[in-house]
């Protein structure tokens, strides 16, 4: 299976708008250049993701994103299937139905091979379930030694946007 470059770049936004101050957004600009990405790539996924209700896109001149839940409230799965779309990444269009000697009458059973790719997407799907920002963000700052930390602080110091609540 393979995932679409998006997905990664949607993640660590997500990381990234983890480490907002409350009420601080980010704009798409900046996360685009933390990452090295382009910005209209990147912008089309974090829209998808704020229409999914995992960010808000905030407007005006402290506007930009911000995450809409808590890091323990987003899972990667819901990330993956703001970016990709709910559609199974298995499809199964019946081939065994066409070619020069098809099934003769309409299978009562689903394909065997569908319920199997079927099963592995579940698995898959779990696995994503199972994982939060909250926990990634867990692991990452128990292997830092410090400087994962300090370039992001030294960029947000820079780029965050800051309500006068955050302030």
């Amino acid at each position: 299976m393979k995932l679409g470059d998006g997905v990664e770049q949607a993640i660590h936004s997500v990381t990234m708008l983890s480490c907002l101050q409350p009420g601080s957004t980010l704009s798409a600009a900046a996360l685009a250049e933390f990452h090295g990405v382009s910005t209209s790539y990147l912008l089309k996924h974090l829209q998808a993701m704020s229409g999914a209700g995992l960010l808000e896109a905030v407007p005006g001149p402290k506007g930009g994103y911000r995450l809409a839940h808590k890091p323990e409230k987003i899972s990667l799965l819901d990330i993956v299937l703001a970016v990709e779309g709910p559609e199974p990444a298995f499809r199964c269009n019946e081939i065994r139905l066409r070619g020069p000697n098809p099934y003769t009458c309409k299978p009562t059973t689903p394909c065997t091979i569908n319920a199997a790719m079927l099963r592995a997407e579940q698995a898959y799907r779990a696995e994503l379930r199972r994982v939060t920002i909250a926990s990634i963000m867990e692991e990452l700052y128990a292997k830092d030694d410090g400087s994962i930390a300090a370039r992001t602080n030294a960029f947000l110091e820079i780029n965050e946007r800051r309500s006068a609540a955050g302030v």
